[in-house]
């Protein structure tokens, strides 16, 4: 079983960059299509971004498309999200999630992934 951490949440003002980091013990990351979600107050949890095993392939939801930028390091174990423009409406809980690639669903699907991190808070100010 997989256990994901993620870091690098806090706070900045808007127009600032950040970079989280989703770190797995328990096993590797390696096989694993990796996602990043957000979930603000009152709101639902929603897509980020994705990145397949191999790094080849990305996705982004339109809301972060030309800002946010993810990265994955399979030898360090680590998955990284880096966010540049930040806007107030960033604002959320950033969570990171692996999937095994089993139930082939799009990556956009929370129903997709089999691991979950529990989050750090990103908070921009304007």
């Amino acid at each position: 079983q997989v256990q994901l951490v993620e870091s690098g949440g806090g706070l900045v003002q808007a127009g600032g960059s950040l970079r989280l980091s989703c770190a797995a013990s328990g096993g590797t990351l390696t096989s694993y299509r990796m996602g990043w979600f957000r979930q603000a107050p009152g709101k639902e949890r929603e897509f980020v971004g994705s990145i397949s095993w191999s790094g080849g392939n990305t996705y982004y939801a339109d809301s972060v498309k030309g800002r946010f930028i993810i990265s994955r390091d399979n030898a360090k174990n680590t998955v990284y999200l880096q966010m540049n423009s930040l806007k107030p409406e960033d604002t959320a809980v950033y969570y990171c999630a692996a999937d095994r690639g089993v139930r082939y669903r799009p990556s956009w699907d929370l129903h997709a992934y089999d691991y979950w991190g529990q989050g750090t808070q990103v908070t921009v100010s304007s």
